[in-house]
């Protein structure tokens, strides 16, 4: 990207609206199945990709290119072009006070309509989207609420969870992926974590309960850039963890061999 640039709006828009000949770059519907592929340079429209604007931009590998086209159909065809007015929408529509699964159905009513996005996950739109969520106005309270509740699960957090033993004790165990966020799996265990710790004692303007702050500090707790002191990634079970280790009298050990 720092040699060949980034895909912005406005070059998809004016390419998009120069009207090319491939049928899939009519709308956010049409566009599913593309399958562009950058090395062989094909597609599902073979008689169009020469005047197809997609290759045209140089990103590491055709799934990208497919993405950013994705999302922006689905920001003109589906949020009528105005992202931030249709999540507004989106939590307006969904929010009950009143229900227990509140925040749940809250992050479904913004996740759902985005997991179509041409390869996203639910880990990409919680690292992306809960940035931008904690980072608004303080009246778009919604938004910070919900932005607090995303959990992220990389291997590294739920191979923190595995070798210490955690998902065993609550029978939860299974293999990286999207079992992370099924009910009962590491996203769940997270938040029930974050229910019985009070953030506000690292910053009085934190929320209580602050699941996304958890994660992270699992996260840093293990990643390289960050403490480095359980990084599940690069772990040698023949040896001994380091007795600096803050939950090493209370931690399983468990041999991660596959667990990522």
């Amino acid at each position: 990207m720092e040699r060949h640039g980034r895909p912005r709006w406005t070059d998809i828009d004016a390419k998009v609206a120069a009207c090319p000949t491939c049928p899939k770059l009519k709308s956010y519907w049409h566009f599913h199945g593309c399958r562009y592929d950058k090395i062989s340079r094909t597609c599902s429209e073979p008689d169009h990709i020469d005047t197809c604007p997609l290759p045209s931009h140089q990103l590491r590998n055709g799934r990208l290119n497919q993405m950013a086209y994705s999302l922006f159909l689905f920001i003109r065809d589906i949020a009528d072009g105005d992202l931030v007015g249709w999540i507004d929408r989106q939590f307006q529509n969904a929010d009950d006070p009143a229900s227990h699964t509140r925040l749940a159905q809250l992050r479904e009513a913004l996740f759902g309509p985005l997991r179509d996005v041409y390869g996203v996950s639910d880990k990409v739109l919680t690292m992306s989207l809960s940035c931008i969520l904690l980072a608004a106005p303080k009246r778009l309270h919604l938004w910070r609420e919900v932005g607090a509740s995303m959990i992220a699960i990389d291997t590294l957090v739920h191979n923190f969870l595995v070798r210490t033993g955690i998902l065993a004790r609550f029978k939860a165990d299974h293999s990286y992926g999207a079992a992370c966020y099924q009910p009962g799996g590491c996203a769940d265990i997270i938040e029930a974590v974050a229910q019985r710790i009070d953030a506000r004692q690292f910053n009085p303007e934190f929320p209580q309960p602050f699941p996304r702050f958890v994660q992270h500090a699992i996260w840093r707790y293990c990643a390289q850039s960050g403490l480095d002191v359980c990084n599940g990634n690069r772990i040698d079970d023949r040896q001994s963890c380091a007795k600096y280790c803050q939950i090493h009298s209370n931690c399983d050990r468990i041999t991660l061999n596959n667990a990522q």
